[in-house]
């Protein structure tokens, strides 16, 4: 259906408060592929999901906003991972130990929708990539990196040169690789510098590492990587709203200086 393809490259925010249900939902022929995910509680209740009792100004001064459950992420994806959707009510009772009795929390979500069929290609460094698909399919990118991932690549070994092993990898390479191929039959592109510049100290090898799948969607809708969109009631995406752009940085910080 229309938008199928565009649909697969985003990028979904979904939050619940506490006594909220969370329902994630992915289109057809694709499933749940959990990012990342947050319980707990680090902006105040009047900047997000206020209490449902009325409080005085002293007992909202007195609640937990450092807290936060590390279980969040893998009851995620105990819930959600690889399914077409799914939907829970949000408590404290479900992540375990609360960690600030007392204090409102609630639960945020990132997720992608990962084709159920797709393929993956590597190139090493100045090599050409070349993705083709069938007459009448045509090419939608899922996922783009160029660099040295952790890992490494069994096509292209990492080469010891006396340097440790550093993850590094290009923060354009999905874009150029959308607007490069998106939507066509086939196309080709060299790994190397530069077309995606060079995320990495000299003389680290690098690869190219894309995966995609072949639809044959006939309508293709331009696709905005820049910004992850938000979802409303129905699980469209929708712009994402200032206060969840704000939690987004904060949550960010939060995890950096953890």
């Amino acid at each position: 259906f229309a938008g199928y393809i565009s649909q697969i490259l985003k990028n979904y925010t979904d939050h619940a408060c506490d006594g909220e249900y969370v329902s994630l939902r992915c289109p057809h022929k694709t499933t749940i592929s959990i990012q990342s995910s947050f319980y707990g509680r680090i902006v105040p209740s009047h900047q997000m999901c206020p209490s449902r009792y009325p409080h005085s100004y002293a007992t909202l001064i007195k609640e937990d906003v450092a807290c936060s459950v590390g279980t969040s992420l893998q009851k995620m994806l105990d819930e959600c991972q690889d399914r077409r959707s799914c939907q829970f009510l949000v408590n404290s009772r479900l992540f375990g130990a609360d960690p600030c009795p007392g204090t409102g929390k609630y639960l945020i979500v990132w997720y992608k929708c990962r084709p159920n069929e797709y393929k993956s290609k590597v190139a090493c460094e100045d090599d050409k990539l070349r993705l083709s698909c069938k007459k009448s399919m045509v090419i939608a990118i899922y996922s783009a990196i160029f660099g040295r991932t952790q890992g490494g690549s069994l096509e292209c070994p990492y080469q010891n040169l006396g340097m440790p092993m550093i993850e590094c990898q290009s923060a354009t390479a999905l874009q150029l690789m959308i607007k490069r191929c998106h939507g066509k039959r086939s196309c080709s592109i060299y790994a190397s510098t530069y077309e995606f510049g060079d995320p990495c100290y000299p003389g680290i090898r690098k690869h190219l590492n894309v995966i995609y799948t072949c639809d044959n969607t006939p309508f293709l809708l331009p696709v905005d990587e820049t910004q992850p969109p938000a979802l409303n009631s129905s699980m469209e995406p929708v712009g994402v709203s200032t206060e969840m752009a704000l939690l987004s940085n904060i949550l960010a910080a939060y995890a950096f200086i953890t």
